[in-house]
């Protein structure tokens, strides 16, 4: 008689597995492959365990979930989240999300804990967070989609130049959390005492200076007026221009015309 909450399988080469599972609210949930027998009753008794407690963790911290999964690791991580979530809060989710009132919990390791807003719940349930690097993206329809630019954050911006998490947890995209300081490619903000200015620079064989505006959408403009300056110097350049929503092409257009630029810019030779 085989152990509770355990299954005997077999792979294609003939290998004997164990499969454990439990349910719970009329829910069948899997709790992975083991080994051995007795570690996917350890599995089971675990998740059993933690479906009967009468702790809830939407009343704790973040520190106090961490702290009760490290006190026995017999089930996956990502499992231990799902488990105590759906207990909680009637929901199952396969990816590793708890939620609170008015936001939610990514538990991506033990280590890395997104913070998101109630209303992109449904995205991140079917959409996983993945890592390569400092590269953060999730997995839509075969492509990869920067998780950082669902927040309005640019390819390559820096942290703390380009935007900056408010309460200084650069896992939590809470969008009350996320300031986008330079919305624009090649625009950088100068802030002094007496007013906030906007410097426009491009990358050509170093950091080239295009100029300082009043606006952040003249440097934008502005940098793009440099780019097409410099791609006509050298075609095989490319550079990713800004896109200004907020103006017509007849005000975009008096612009870009009027709008002066380093004599560097204008007179470069490759």
């Amino acid at each position: 008689m085989s152990l509770s909450g355990v299954f005997r399988a077999e792979k294609k080469d003939g290998t004997i597995y164990y499969r454990s599972s439990i349910t719970f609210k009329n829910k069948h949930i899997s709790l992975g492959s083991y080994n051995t027998e007795l570690a996917a009753h350890h599995a089971y008794q675990r998740a059993k365990e933690l479906l009967e407690s009468n702790i809830k963790y939407s009343e704790l911290s973040q520190a106090d979930i961490l702290d009760e999964y490290s006190k026995d690791k017999t089930i996956k991580f990502n499992k231990f989240i799902s488990i105590i979530n759906f207990r909680d809060n009637g929901m199952y989710f396969k990816n590793p999300i708890y939620m609170c009132k008015r936001f939610f919990m990514y538990f991506y390791s033990t280590e890395c804990v997104f913070t998101f807003d109630i209303e992109d719940l449904f995205y991140y349930a079917s959409h996983k967070i993945a890592k390569r690097g400092s590269h953060l993206f999730v997995a839509d329809y075969g492509m990869q989609v920067n998780l950082m630019q669902r927040y309005g954050i640019r390819s390559h911006a820096v942290l703390n130049r380009d935007y900056r998490f408010i309460n200084g947890d650069k896992y939590d995209f809470r969008y009350e959390n996320v300031e986008i300081i330079n919305r624009f490619n090649g625009v950088q903000q100068i802030v002094t005492p007496d007013n906030t200015k906007y410097k426009a620079i491009i990358l050509v064989n170093g950091n080239f200076i295009i100029g300082t505006y009043d606006t952040e959408i003249e440097a934008a403009i502005a940098y793009n007026k440099a780019c097409d300056i410099i791609k006509s110097k050298i075609p095989e350049r490319t550079y990713r221009q800004n896109y200004i929503d907020s103006l017509s092409p007849k005000d975009y257009a008096r612009i870009y015309l009027q709008l002066e630029i380093s004599e560097n810019i204008i007179n470069y030779t490759p």
